[in-house]
């Protein structure tokens, strides 16, 4: 937070200066002089960070810091702020600040939009004097739509209504919002979903390593799903390796901040480096298979029995109903057993937090309240279908729930949250049965085919696959790399498999199984091998290629050289009357695999100790 748009001139500036002036001092007059020294000289220097389009690497705009003196206590904007607040000088200060930033960014003429930094109370202010943002910026000479409002949220929101009034305000005026630290603050999401921003920044943490932490990477390829879904453009800060930056090209986030990009600079760069552009003009990698198949459970899984009301039921009645049960956060409006909508708990309270709303509105029929065009499905519809006509409808009916009927007839409710957790959980048993990268068979069906070989009696080849030195691969070069390897490594398999013969199972990570009843299976395990030697060399640099490894760190973190990944296959033959189980099996196939290992590169080993020798 470092700028206001309100408190608009210089007038107003000194009329703040002089009423922080007769506020009693805390502790520290020597501080709190030197800010207001600060504030009288404009002692603050603005800096500039680039924001680019992660689909050329051109620039977006540019977030506008500020800093204090450089040989002061006060010179980071985290001290400087915390004084102001300390002061009551939040106001003068961020009001100075937006002055600055504004003239330096017109002073040089940069190309793109301007991020101003605005806290959600400076914003809320009731004594603002609007109008004066306007002319401010047109006497520097700088467009409305060239301004985003980018809201930073440093203590709780409250008052969700007056914040929305003043963004509107600032929307009619031709600004666009944005909104920042998704992820961290105390209630982004909810912002997100009651001021509808044209842009999101998530949250660093949830960048920084990205390529390495997959829950990271989820969250983010949640968050941009949600954004193409509500026309919110998503903005990833805190970029700062090369492996961050790919990973977040190819989840498709629309633009991207940070050191790697650039560093804040009061004399900011107009383009980004040639390194940075090469990477993000580069062919971005083929897009990920979606999730797994998952059990078609019906909706009327979850279905709660919430009592409804009728239309007509005034509105202090409902607020009644909601207080009286803490826990209660939907009620449907049910008439003749037809529901016609849903009231949301933090709609009707927030709004009869507002002065006299209660007042106003609280004899008045519900209907005004509730949500006239709620989700509403028959208890046999799918959970999938149910979270379907969600996307395509509007995400914000995850707060607000869905309405279950049966033949027409109001028979429930189901909450978001509950069918975020139950679609989740059915995403987890499905793992079991299809591994969600490759959409091979997982262990429970694997088992199930050996089981059925071996009591129909079968004959089969049981082939262990798995890849050697890839941990330290993933270390080095990031995961979705090592996901692009077991992807290539499953479709190998599957060009060299009969389909109506041959199964292949993903026991997972880097791990699979073929079960072999095509008889040239020798043959095509040996081809296997040599496409994958050739394959493999796709996916490293040419640096490495040559030197034929890398250099890692082992788990004391001495670096060590890791050479190239290879693949190992240990195959068991099955026949008739020789195995019971797939536990046998399993057993058979590991030990097999482990003696390939020990051969270096690419190898095949076949147990034939059931001939009474070994190859």
């Amino acid at each position: 937070m470092e700028s206001t748009l309100y408190a608009q001139d210089r007038g107003v500036l000194q009329d703040l200066l002089n009423s922080a002036a007769i506020v009693s001092a805390p502790p520290q007059p020597s501080l709190h002089q030197h800010l207001k020294d600060i504030v009288h000289h404009r002692q603050l220097t603005a800096r500039f960070q680039p924001i680019i389009e992660m689909s050329d690497g051109t620039i977006l705009g540019y977030e506008g810091l500020i800093r204090g003196p450089s040989d002061s206590p006060l010179h980071s904007p985290i001290n400087l702020f915390k004084t102001a607040a300390d002061f009551q000088m939040t106001v003068t200060v961020e009001h100075l600040c937006r002055q600055i930033v504004m003239e330096q960014f017109a002073a040089q003429k940069l190309p793109g939009k301007l991020f101003l930094n605005v806290s959600p109370e400076t914003l809320m202010q009731r004594d603002a004097r609007y109008g004066e943002t306007l002319e401010y910026i047109h006497h520097l000479g700088i467009a409305p739509d060239s301004v985003i409002i980018e809201l930073t949220e440093n203590q709780p929101t409250h008052d969700y209504a007056l914040l929305a009034d003043a963004v509107m305000h600032y929307r009619d005026m031709g600004f666009e919002i944005a909104i920042d630290d998704l992820g961290e603050g105390f209630s982004s999401l909810r912002l997100w979903s009651e001021l509808k921003p044209d842009y999101v920044k998530i949250d660093m943490h949830f960048i920084q390593g990205i390529h390495q932490d997959p829950v990271k990477a989820q969250f983010v390829r949640s968050i941009q799903s949600i954004a193409e879904k509500s026309g919110t453009r998503v903005i990833a800060e805190g970029i700062e390796s090369h492996q961050e930056l790919l990973t977040l090209r190819d989840i498709g986030v629309a633009c991207g901040q940070g050191y790697h990009i650039a560093r804040p600079h009061p004399r900011p760069t107009h383009s980004v480096s040639a390194e940075v552009a090469k990477v993000l003009s580069a062919n971005q990698w083929a897009q990920r298979k979606s999730t797994p198949k998952v059990q078609h459970t019906l909706i009327e899984r979850i279905l709660r029995d919430v009592p409804s009301i009728p239309s007509t039921m005034r509105n202090r009645d409902v607020e009644t109903m909601f207080l009286e049960n803490p826990k209660l956060q939907l009620i449907p409006v049910v008439d003749d057993g037809v529901p016609v909508g849903i009231i949301n708990r933090y709609r009707l309270i927030d709004s009869f937090a507002r002065p006299f709303q209660r007042e106003v509105q609280g004899k008045k029929a519900c209907k005004i309240f509730m949500d006239e065009n709620p989700v509403i499905v028959d208890r046999c519809t799918t959970m999938q279908e149910v979270s379907q006509i969600i996307v395509e409808a509007n995400p914000d009916h995850l707060i607000n729930g869905i309405i279950i009927t049966e033949n027409g007839q109001y028979a429930g409710i189901c909450t978001g949250p509950d069918l975020m957790r139950e679609i989740t959980q059915m995403q987890i048993n499905a793992a079991r049965y299809a591994n969600p990268l490759t959409e091979l068979p997982g262990n429970v069906p694997i088992n199930e085919h050996i089981d059925e070989l071996l009591e129909k009696e079968i004959a089969f080849c049981a082939c262990y696959c798995d890849l050697d030195h890839f941990k330290p691969f993933n270390d080095v070069y990031g995961y979705r790399r090592g996901d692009d390897i077991i992807q290539m490594t499953s479709a190998l398999l599957k060009r060299h498999c009969d389909p109506k013969r041959d199964f292949i199972g993903h026991i997972g990570g880097d791990d699979f199984i073929i079960l072999f009843q095509s008889d040239d299976w020798h043959q095509r395990c040996e081809q296997i091998l040599t496409e994958f030697a050739e394959d493999i060399q796709n996916y490293y640099s040419h640096e490495d290629l040559e030197r034929g490894g890398y250099l890692s760190e082992d788990r004391q973190g001495t670096r060590v050289f890791c050479p190239l990944i290879s693949l190992s296959i240990g195959a068991v033959k099955a026949r008739p009357g020789q195995f019971y189980t797939h536990h046998q099996i399993s057993i058979a196939a590991a030990d097999a695999k482990k003696q390939a290992k020990k051969v270096r590169g690419n190898s095949l080993f076949v147990d034939r100790r059931q001939d009474g020798s070994q190859t």
